[in-house]
């Protein structure tokens, strides 16, 4: 499993959020509030849809109930329409590992193969900056067959400090 590293530019985004923990899932709530009104927004830069996941602390991948905000979002190219009840988000650029995923939304393997085995093989660290999944022509939800990329913010090793 190798991921392509990319550098992201700034993108901004808007959409819902909600705050969350992996033992308290609101994924399909904030979703299904989101997709009836997406077509709301003007000024789409693509189709893509956004699932960001912004964390006020560093991830602690052992822990369920650690609390981080969801976003269901598609990305514009400026902020005159943002309908009511929605908000925006700036994603800072910066460097992001970049897996394509070719699977159900529901299966969490590929998470433990990428913090797991391939993040502490890698020249990389995580950094905290959010991380998003980009769904797009080709997602389907909870489909074996769904294709999606998974977006992990890295930083080289060696810039941290020892």
């Amino acid at each position: 499993m190798q991921p392509r590293i990319e550098t992201l530019t700034e993108k901004i985004l808007v959409g819902k959020r909600m705050r969350m923990s992996l033992a308290d899932n609101k994924t399909g709530e904030l979703w299904r509030s989101f997709m009836p009104r997406q077509r709301e927004i003007g000024n789409k830069v693509t189709s893509d849809l956004y699932s960001m996941q912004v964390y006020s602390q560093p991830l602690d991948f052992g822990n369920l109930n650690q609390e981080f905000e969801k976003w269901a979002a598609v990305e514009v190219s400026d902020l005159s329409s943002i309908p009511d009840g929605m908000e925006s988000f700036t994603l800072k650029g910066g460097l992001y590992a970049v897996f394509p995923y070719k699977g159900s939304s529901t299966d969490t393997t590929i998470f433990r193969l990428i913090f797991g085995t391939w993040l502490p093989s890698s020249p990389y660290a995580l950094d905290s900056r959010p991380h998003f999944e980009v769904l797009g022509d080709k997602y389907k939800n909870a489909d074996p067959n769904s294709e999606e990329e998974i977006w992990i913010p890295i930083k080289p090793k060696s810039d941290i400090d020892m």
